[in-house]
């Protein structure tokens, strides 16, 4: 029912839907991977690119000698751009600091950026993303600098999870099992990137853990599926950075489905493997390339993430008594905005019921 001084807006001839939950990103960073970009193109992969300096190592020297203040303009440029393509809440990961103090600065950065655009965004702590060089073969020491770096996070009340990049080369189960140990003292939640590139059992070890996420999943098996959904682990899925790598094999999406798994699907958004902030582009892959429905994906680009985020009562979807972040599309059938790849764009983005864009 309206009420006395409700907004009234005109949606005649358009599509709404929900505002996009991409719940993993990495948005605020110094520099650019552009050389990479040729380079993938020329058919380099992303491990040789890594193991020749590239990669995440690259940004890192780029991140730590960025000024705060071109870390948040970085930040709020890249707000604006998921706005403007119908996102209104997003996770956002540090982990291009690889030392306590550019890490901290990385977080602050992003408590900025949701302060000051109109974007709701929830910090995560990606200290175990890469092992930097000043502490090349000394893995384990730089874990301990990761966990006292956690510490200083959450007293500053800087982050809501812990993340980590459980791969050959990166971190293992250990690493992982000392994290969550240290992220539970904090009372705050674990999130990991696994099986990206090979099928480690990291999957299985995200269920043992019970992280709240299991993160891009490509070369997860059935075993590892069936683990997840038995611990109530959400998958999130990263198509995009599957095409940028320019990579064939993508998430056993529909099995996961069909094992009553409530699968997330976010861009990745990060400036080497995924550099894309379209929700709606990766819906299409979904579609595509993993074979669900547009329904299906537009549940794990909405309500689903929302809830992973702890914010289901409150956003993901159209409901009376939730928070009014809808966005507004000049098409009669909302499968458009799917069908016509990377095409489109809402006319209008409503967050928290101000219009943003």
């Amino acid at each position: 029912m309206i009420q006395p001084g409700d907004e009234i807006v005109d949606a005649s001839n358009c599509s709404v839907l929900p505002g996009f939950v991409d719940a993993h990103t990495h948005p605020v960073y110094g520099g650019d991977r552009l050389d990479e970009f040729s380079l993938r193109a020329s058919g380099a992969s992303y491990q040789e690119i890594a193991a020749a300096g590239g990669g995440i190592l690259s940004t890192v020297s780029k991140t730590r000698a960025a000024s705060e203040q071109q870390l948040i303009d970085c930040g709020i440029r890249h707000a604006e751009l998921f706005l403007r393509n119908g996102t209104t809440t997003i996770e956002a990961k540090s982990g291009y600091g690889l030392n306590p103090e550019t890490e901290i600065r990385l977080l602050g950065a992003i408590k900025r950026v949701g302060e000051s655009t109109g974007l709701r965004v929830l910090p995560t702590y990606l200290g175990a993303h890469a092992i930097p060089a000043e502490f090349a073969g000394n893995r384990q020491g730089y874990m301990d600098t990761v966990l006292a770096t956690l510490d200083t996070a959450a007293d500053q009340r800087l982050a809501l999870w812990s993340d980590i990049f459980v791969e050959s080369g990166y971190f293992d189960a250990e690493d992982a099992r000392r994290l969550a140990h240290r992220a539970k003292s904090h009372d705050l939640g674990l999130r990991m990137h696994v099986d990206q590139f090979g099928n480690s059992g990291g999957a299985r070890l995200a269920a043992e853990l019970a992280a709240a996420s299991a993160d891009h999943l490509e070369y997860t098996d059935i075993d590892g599926i069936s683990a997840l959904a038995k611990a109530g682990v959400t998958p999130v899925l990263l198509p995009a950075s599957v095409y940028c790598l320019g990579l064939q094999k993508y998430p056993l999406a529909r099995t996961m489905v069909d094992h009553g798994l409530p699968i997330v699907v976010a861009t990745d958004f990060n400036p080497g493997s995924s550099p894309t902030l379209s929700m709606p582009f990766v819906m299409s892959l979904c579609c595509t390339q993993m074979r669900l429905s547009p329904e299906e994906a537009l549940t794990a680009s909405t309500i689903n993430p929302a809830y992973l985020l702890g914010l289901g009562d409150k956003i993901g979807s159209l409901e009376a008594g939730k928070v009014a972040d809808f966005t507004l599309w000049q098409c009669n059938d909302w499968r458009e905005i799917i069908y016509h790849v990377g095409s489109t764009r809402p006319s209008q983005v409503f967050c928290g019921g101000k219009a943003i864009s």
